[in-house]
């Protein structure tokens, strides 16, 4: 097949690397330009949005599949446009991308399909919001953007003050443009998070091993939400509550979709909080996670080309849970200063240097002069494959340290909630 992927980040650069390794992978291309991906990948500067070029693109290069990895393409219908032209694409449909781009159509969702999640309130108005957040009485409570905010539109508030100032944000100032046109206000659950990602077909799944990211910028999970520090897989579940998460989630997932005729051909990510009331879906993505890919595809034991190719087929996929390779992954994200608000950009990066089990993926990093240097707030992620966490770990961090830029930032516990063999340790833990 001649494959083509859609994004230059970290994550499609994971994407490619594990697409390269298919013996069905012909040609791969990737697009827009990335100096980092164009090592493994042919890699095009076509933007990303322009449906137009990239639609020419595929045709002249008898493209077989498209794997579209940012939600920005997906939410404004890549796979419609593409699909139309008779290109086949893995990722939803637009009336599939919008339960990651509304948050609203994503609870009313789950709440029609009996999918557990945390009791919430639409708002429209910001004058509302005030009144109703004076009438609440307990917190911390979460006030969440409707639309897409690049992993930063959610709040988690401590008491009033902050509650309004988070809904003011994000409806009166516009923080995030038209994404805060509207805010869902949650009730606050308590329990540990974890990732859960599955292929989807249109009318079953596969699942991807289970991972645990880290949101918060800061070591404890304190800071800012990003859009990920870091993440570690495999993420062990006693067998019950893999069940559960199964049945009640991925499983109504489907039944919903089958249902109201929503045509889904791509990855369900459904971020999870797992309380003592058991797992409830804190968000839904239409693509995959990031970090969480760049931790879950170097373990995979499938060829993932045709994966995603029987998916974007519809109603091909085989197997309730994909082969997993024994041993764990860690990705550790290395950020600029100041990131998520205002991060440093153009700072030369050192120590760039390959080395054995490690995969260094790029995400804002620009390439000059035959040097890189930093461009984005998430400039890399370091990926090491261990016989155990531990080893993971170890080795992801060892090279975390020899990578060099000004105003380096990364999280130093990425992993510690999980013991030796991948289970949760059970300390309290919330969102």
């Amino acid at each position: 097949m001649n494959i083509l992927v859609i994004g230059a980040g970290a994550r499609e650069h994971a994407l490619c690397a594990k697409l390269k390794e298919s013996p069905q992978t012909a040609k791969l291309f990737q697009l827009p330009y990335s100096k980092a991906i164009s090592e493994i990948a042919d890699s095009r500067d076509i933007a990303a949005l322009d449906f137009e070029k990239i639609a020419a693109f595929c045709l002249d290069e008898k493209i077989d599949l498209v794997v579209a990895g940012p939600e920005e393409p997906l939410c404004k219908g890549i796979s419609d446009f593409l699909e139309k032209k008779g290109i086949k694409v893995f990722g939803p449909k637009l009336r599939g991308a919008v339960l990651e781009s509304s948050k609203q159509v994503a609870k009313e969702f789950m709440n029609r399909h009996y999918i557990p999640t945390a009791d919430f309130k639409i708002i429209y108005d910001f004058s509302y919001a005030k009144e109703y957040i004076k009438e609440r009485n307990k917190y911390p409570i979460v006030v969440k953007a409707d639309g897409l905010a690049a992993g930063k539109g959610v709040r988690i508030c401590f008491n009033e003050n902050e509650a309004i100032a988070a809904a003011q944000d994000f409806m009166e100032k516009r923080i995030f443009g038209c994404s805060g046109s509207k805010i869902v206000i949650e009730e606050f659950l308590e329990g540990w998070e974890c990732s859960v990602m599955a292929v989807v077909d249109g009318k079953t799944f596969t699942m991807l091993p289970v991972s645990m990211d880290h949101k918060r910028l800061l070591d404890s999970d304190k800071g800012p939400n990003t859009g990920g520090m870091g993440a570690i897989c495999p993420v062990k579940l006693k067998e019950e509550l893999l069940d559960e998460i199964k049945n009640e989630i991925l499983w109504r997932f489907i039944t919903g979709i089958v249902t109201e005729k929503i045509d889904y051909r791509g990855v369900i990510y459904a971020g999870l909080m797992i309380t003592k009331n058991g797992p409830k879906v804190l968000e839904f993505n239409c693509r995959f996670g990031d970090p969480e890919t760049q931790a879950v595809l170097p373990l995979l034991n499938e060829d993932l080309a045709g994966l995603l190719y029987d998916a974007a087929c519809g109603g091909k996929l085989q197997k309730e849970e994909a082969e997993v390779k024994s041993g764990a992954c860690a990705c550790v994200v290395l950020a600029s200063s100041g990131y998520p608000e205002n991060p440093r950009k153009g700072d030369e990066i050192s120590g760039l240097e390959k080395e054995e089990g490690i995969n260094i993926f790029h995400a804002g990093t620009k390439f000059e002069n035959g040097k890189y240097y930093t461009a984005g707030g998430r400039v890399l992620t370091v990926s090491a494959l261990g016989e155990n966490h531990s080893a993971a770990l170890a080795l992801a961090y060892k090279k975390a340290e020899r990578i060099n830029f000004e105003g380096k930032h990364y999280r130093k516990d990425i992993g510690l909630k999980l013991d030796k063999d991948g289970f949760y340790k059970g300390e309290s833990v919330s969102n």
